[in-house]
């Protein structure tokens, strides 16, 4: 099992020494990665099921935010809890990863992707929302094509993106590509994740019964398309204050990878519940 923790500056404020702390301190105590959400942009009314987000939450960009933590630290891997891919334009979007995965030397490995719920949001940055999942597949491929491409180029013909000859260096640190989750709570996301993806970072109270069914949908779909279901990586959140048995139970349904937020505000006791959590799991 590895592990990971979730930074959320909505939640845990957005002073960046307490960021690159929490950050330091993570990969100290043995975790594998951190993550960082996204909202590009919130607005008044917006709803995730029955919560009403308050707008004015400071959330930062996820990949800017990478980069300064990568900066500061030397082995936990970045990851992205999720970024709305269909909120970005792919071909730009390949540029930033790579950069950041090729300055970070290579720890930009968790990047999971995502669709976005809130209509608003979509609106902002001019994307039909009844569009985003065909979207989102398209940017996955066309990430995957320019990470993949040579000096002489690449070209495209989808529904929403389209280029010819188009040659996009650097690449990706000693890679050609690099891995993609999705993210999801739905079937249709284990399915995107079989499909496309290295793995699948379920979400949302579903309950086991569907999360199990969803797991399942990945893997079949995977075997369906000629792709190794067995090597598909099963990310989901866990609690701080989780013990060694519900982790091997975990272990047991077939997750690879668990990741955790602190429950305390003050960042001293953020820390503390890490390093308790590392010494109860004993991660170092």
């Amino acid at each position: 099992m590895k592990f990971g923790v979730v930074y959320n500056t909505a939640f845990n404020g957005v002073d960046p020494d307490s960021i690159i702390a929490y950050a330091k301190h993570a990969e100290d105590c043995g975790f594998e990665s951190f993550y960082v959400p996204e909202h590009v942009v919130l607005y008044a009314g917006a709803t995730l099921g029955p919560t009403v987000i308050d707008p004015s939450l400071p959330i930062v960009d996820p990949l800017q935010c990478l980069g300064f933590v990568a900066a500061a630290t030397n082995r936990i891997l970045l990851g992205t809890g999720v970024l709305q891919v269909p909120y970005h334009h792919p071909v730009t979007l390949a540029k930033r990863l790579a950069t950041l995965d090729l300055l970070s030397k290579g720890r930009m490995r968790l990047l999971t992707v995502g669709l976005g719920a809130l209509p608003g949001e979509a609106a902002a940055v001019g994307v039909d929302f009844a569009t985003r999942g065909r979207r989102a597949d398209e940017a996955i491929d066309v990430l995957r094509l320019l990470w993949a491409g040579d000096e002489k180029g690449v070209s495209f013909d989808g529904e929403f993106f389209a280029f010819t000859d188009l040659v996009s260096f650097p690449k990706p640190h000693g890679a050609g590509t690099l891995p993609i989750h999705v993210g999801g709570s739905t079937r249709a996301a284990a399915r995107r994740a079989g499909l496309r993806g290295d793995g699948y970072f379920s979400g949302g109270a579903i309950g086991s019964v569907e999360r199990a069914a969803q797991i399942a949908v990945m893997r079949a779909t995977a075997r369906e398309a000629g792709r190794d279901a067995d090597a598909l990586e099963y990310t989901r959140w866990g609690s701080i204050d989780m013990t060694p048995e519900i982790v091997e139970a975990h272990a047991a349904s077939g997750v690879t990878r668990m990741v955790i937020g602190t429950s305390a505000l003050d960042p001293q006791a953020q820390r503390d519940e890490i390093s308790a959590f590392a010494e109860r799991l004993k991660l170092s």
